[in-house]
Formats: C-alpha cells, sequence, structure tokens
C-alpha cells in the first residue's frame, strides 16, 4: 500500500527536523501537502502554512512562463488564498459605500513577473468568494479560475506594465468622483492634505470600458498620478504597497470631491492652503514614494485651478419683460376686453 503524506505529516517532519524532499518514491501528496512542498521549494526555507496564520510570497518569482503545476500550485497556495480574501474585502468594502453597483468595478494583484489576480466578470464586488478569483498572464490569457475574468483587466494590465511599481489596482464608480469624470473636470488643489499626500488625479478621455485603447489612455498617466478619472465612467487607482492603500486612494479621492462640491455650495469663496504650505505637504509625499507632476515645481506653479468653477450660473441673459412687446395688439386686447365686461355689467 502506497503512503500517503498529509500538511501535517510535512510539518511534523519540519519539526523534527527531517528532509521534505526525501520522501519514499511511492508517496502520494494532499493537495494541501503538495501545495507546502512547492512552497518550500520555491523559497528554500520553512514554508508557511495555511495553519500557522499569514502567509509569505514565495522567494522565486513566478511567471507565465512557469510550468501548469508549478503556476496551480501557486495559485492555491496558502499566499494567494490570503490575497484572494484581501480582494473579497476590497469588493465588500466597495459594495458597501456604494462605489460600485450591479456588477460593476473590479480589482487586480500582481503576483508575479507577468501574472496577476483579478475579479470575475458579472460578479457583485460586494457577494465575491475566493474561490471565483481568477489568474491572468499580463496579455489578459486566463490561466487558472472556474469564472471568467473580469472584462476590464486589459487595463489593470497595462497599469502594471507601464508602471513598474504597482503592485495593486482598483476600478469603481463612485459618484462624486465620478460626477468630476463626467463633466471633464479635474478637482481643485491646495484645500484638504491628505488628498494632496496620497493622491494626484488626472482624467483620461473616453473610449469604450475594456478595450486596449482605454487601458492605454490611462497608462499614459501614471507614470505621475496614481488616481485616474475615466471620463464618462468611474475612477482608477494603484498602489505600490498593497491593494488595501490603492483601496484607500479611492476613499481618500471621494471625500475630498464630496467635501468640495458642499463647500461651493455655501456663498464664499473656498479657503485653499498657501503654495508654501503645499511644498511641504509635498515633500511628504515624495518620501513616502508616491508620485506627482508637481515635484520640483516652484512655489507660484503648484495651486493652478483655473479649471475649477464653484457653483453653477445660467449662461442665457436675464429676460427683458418690456422686450417684444406689441403695443397696438396689446391695446386691441385691452378694449376687447372691456367691451365683454361692460356687457357682463349689463
Amino acid at each position: 500500500m502506497k503512503n500517503i503524506i498529509s500538511l501535517r505529516d510535512l510539518e511534523n517532519m519540519v519539526r523534527n527536523g527531517q528532509d521534505v524532499k526525501n520522501l519514499p518514491a511511492d508517496a502520494i501528496l494532499t493537495p494541501s501537502a503538495r501545495d507546502y512542498l512547492l512552497e518550500f521549494e520555491m523559497r528554500g526555507t520553512k514554508p508557511s502554512a495555511a495553519s500557522s496564520g499569514g502567509a509569505s510570497a514565495p522567494a522565486k518569482p513566478l511567471s507565465s512562463k512557469s510550468s501548469k503545476s508549478e503556476l496551480e500550485a501557486y495559485f492555491n497556495s496558502s499566499y494567494c488564498q490570503e490575497l484572494k480574501l484581501q480582494i473579497c474585502d476590497i469588493g465588500r468594502r466597495l459594495w458597501g459605500r456604494a462605489y460600485v453597483d450591479g456588477n460593476g468595478g473590479n480589482v487586480a494583484i500582481r503576483v508575479g513577473d507577468d501574472i496577476a489576480i483579478c475579479t470575475p466578470t458579472l460578479v457583485s464586488k460586494g457577494f465575491m468568494k475566493p474561490e471565483d478569483m481568477c489568474l491572468v498572464d499580463f496579455e489578459g490569457n486566463q490561466l487558472f479560475g472556474p469564472k471568467k475574468r473580469t472584462s476590464e483587466i486589459l487595463m489593470h494590465l497595462q497599469i502594471m506594465k507601464r508602471q513598474p511599481k504597482a503592485v495593486a489596482t482598483v476600478h469603481c464608480h463612485p459618484p462624486y468622483s465620478t460626477g468630476f469624470a463626467v463633466a471633464g473636470v479635474e478637482p481643485p488643489t491646495c484645500m484638504i492634505p491628505e488628498f494632496e499626500v496620497f493622491a494626484s488625479v488626472a482624467i483620461a478621455p473616453y473610449r469604450t470600458p475594456g478595450t486596449p485603447e482605454m487601458g492605454q489612455l490611462v497608462a499614459d498617466l501614471v507614470d505621475k498620478h496614481n488616481v485616474i478619472l475615466m471620463a464618462n465612467h468611474g475612477v482608477v487607482s494603484w498602489s505600490h504597497n498593497n491593494v488595501e492603500d490603492a483601496y484607500f486612494k479611492m476613499e481618500i479621492l471621494e471625500s475630498y470631491c464630496r467635501t468640495i462640491l458642499v463647500a461651493s455650495q455655501l456663498g464664499r469663496t473656498p479657503n485653499t492652503i498657501t503654495p508654501a504650505q503645499l511644498q511641504d505637504l509635498l515633500k511628504i509625499k515624495k518620501s513616502l514614494g508616491i508620485p506627482d507632476p508637481r515635484h520640483g515645481l516652484k512655489e507660484c506653479e503648484l495651486c493652478d485651478n483655473d479649471e475649477w468653477r464653484p457653483g453653477v450660473s445660467c449662461a442665457v441673459p436675464p429676460k427683458d419683460e418690456a422686450a417684444g412687446r406689441d403695443p397696438e395688439a396689446e391695446a386691441a386686447v385691452q378694449a376687447i376686453t372691456e367691451q365683454i365686461l361692460n356687457k357682463l355689467k349689463g
């Protein structure tokens, strides 16, 4: 009878100082034991099993050229399982804050040289499960996952290809931010410190969602911006830290857009941060490794809000009530009215 090796057997071997690579030739590994052993081989050290709480990335990065068995084991490893859970958590936050509706929005995390885990298509972001996730290469080909990958994955991948620092991307439709995208207006600057430090916003022209053209226009902006308003569509953000940080960018932008819209309705010109004060914030931003096209500019060039027009004024001039009247016609109407009234009195 062949030996069946479980995850617990391997953990006991490591704990007792035995070589887990020295297994019987006819041994049969359970799926969890196979994942554990692959993780051990990739890292060259004791792997972190799911039971140990938390998982570490493999020391040897995988790519689309890795073997199918390696990719499958990696996609099902405790490390990728943790990332899938993070994506589900972000999806619930997006849905709970009404940043997405229907099955809109998508999330992706880079997990290798040219591979990423992403959300599936046609699934509400508020009700995703780890087993719904997909593994794709940077050309958009789906490698693993039972459900079809998001139709907008090309945009996420083009961002990652253009911006090597991007480890995670989030796309959604927060209403206040998307309102600016529909109007084609970049949010004004020099108003709230958190926005200045953590976000750098630009607008990409509209193209059909999911097309390479849309992804290209967004990717063209990610060298100096980490949040892109997509005209007549929504918002996408990227982070050099993790997927939660990419989501935080969304919260910061949406709160900012909502706040300045409220401020614009109070009948007073909003107060702004001075250029010198903004320079201090940009120094913090640069130290955090966050891009901004204003890095290195002079103070007099920092706060340009020419496109911002708080409030709405009617473009049609007030109507002159006396204009267009016909005196003769009005006299005739008056005379007829008097005749009718006289007859009624008689």
